[in-house]
């Protein structure tokens, strides 16, 4: 029985999946391109941190938490095949969308993203905030520390968010439904 010719973005998705990445470091496929980071660095997961403790002591809605979750996106852009690993992954507790998941899971029900700048600022920048919003993923949480800055990207339509607010450090930042609490980012500083 003939098989049909695989695509270039079953090829590379074959080829992504397969990687042996070396312990500590992750790997994404994000519009057509995979991209190894290494492991981050304290500040990073200070940032992480005081985004964590705000969220469960004061969002409305009771959430959970991943930290580096593997999500399935929406095709889109350069590969009809994205695969990203947000920083942070927050989801309404009563949804329980981490339990049973597989590694890769679908983001249907997350809440909010965040990431934390790093060694690749580009991608947390644009290329991931593309896909996130092709999710669609309803918030999405850019700690940019190069820029000194935190910009909460919301209304996702097609490839991109139609809102957004940035305030640098210092200030607070709004998270709306289902959270509906004032992030704080004076320890950010």
């Amino acid at each position: 029985m003939p098989h049909e010719p695989l695509s270039q973005a079953d090829v590379l998705l074959e080829g992504f999946l397969a990687l042996d990445t070396p312990e500590g470091f992750r790997a994404e496929l994000i519009e057509g391109e995979i991209v190894v980071t290494p492991p981050p660095d304290g500040d990073h997961e200070d940032y992480i941190g005081l985004i964590l403790e705000q969220v469960m002591a004061h969002s409305r809605t009771q959430m959970q938490f991943a930290g580096n979750k593997g999500l399935k996106l929406r095709s889109g852009g350069r590969c009809p095949k994205n695969h990203a690993i947000p920083d942070g992954t927050f989801a309404p507790r009563a949804l329980r969308l981490y339990r049973g998941a597989a590694p890769w899971m679908p983001c249907e029900g997350v809440a909010l993203v965040v990431e934390v700048t790093s060694s690749k600022p580009a991608a947390d920048r644009e290329a991931k905030r593309h896909c996130y919003a092709r999710g669609p993923i309803p918030l999405y949480l850019l700690v940019d520390r190069e820029k000194s800055s935190v910009t909460l990207f919301s209304a996702p339509e097609g490839d991109d968010y139609r809102q957004h607010c940035t305030v640098p450090f210092g200030k607070p930042i709004s998270l709306p439904s289902p959270f509906e609490l004032e992030l704080k980012t004076e320890d950010f500083l």
